[in-house]
């Protein structure tokens, strides 16, 4: 039996999936890779500013207290950094462009970074699991902002066997 070879959407996203695993948020786990000519120019994970206490090791104060900040809630206090967002970022610090790129992303991006996109004319974002704005009044306006990429925002269907680790519905088995 031979193995029908990966697209390179299936391929970028499977790297994003490794990148995550660096993220030190206690909530999801994310990773993404920006992709500009077929190259792969930065990536990025979520975690804490660098210098900074890491969220598993009590840094921010809404994953700490999980109770009071619900999950999507409590941005304006989070001290973490997104996966997309840290890309864009080492993209910009080490002097690669991300005009006209693709972003692939384990989560479908957030309002923020996906503002952050746009303005940096990224052409389209490829996602892993969808992300829905807890507050249904707001879809409507994210959708018409994921809209606006002039590529789109599509789904990358491939199985992630980390799937409930990465999203927060378990917690990972400790390292032996």
């Amino acid at each position: 039996m031979t193995d029908k070879p990966m697209n390179w959407d299936e391929y970028y996203m499977t790297i994003a999936m490794a990148v995550r695993k660096k993220a030190n948020c206690l909530g999801r786990k994310v990773g993404a890779v920006i992709v500009r000519e077929n190259r792969i120019i930065s990536t990025g994970y979520n975690g804490t500013p660098e210098g900074m206490t890491n969220c598993s090791d009590g840094g921010c104060v809404r994953c700490r207290d999980r109770d009071t900040y619900k999950a999507s809630v409590g941005y304006d206090v989070c001290i973490c950094v997104h996966a997309e967002q840290n890309a864009l970022i080492a993209a910009a610090r080490f002097g690669n462009a991300v005009e006209d790129a693709v972003v692939y992303s384990t989560l479908r991006p957030c309002f923020d970074c996906t503002k952050a996109m746009l303005q940096a004319r990224v052409t389209s974002i490829r996602y892993l699991h969808n992300w829905q704005h807890p507050i249904g009044e707001l879809r409507e306006q994210y959708e018409l902002l994921q809209n606006s990429l002039r590529g789109g925002v599509h789904p990358v269907e491939l199985f992630d066997p980390d799937a409930d680790w990465a999203n927060a519905k378990v917690n990972p088995a400790p390292d032996p």
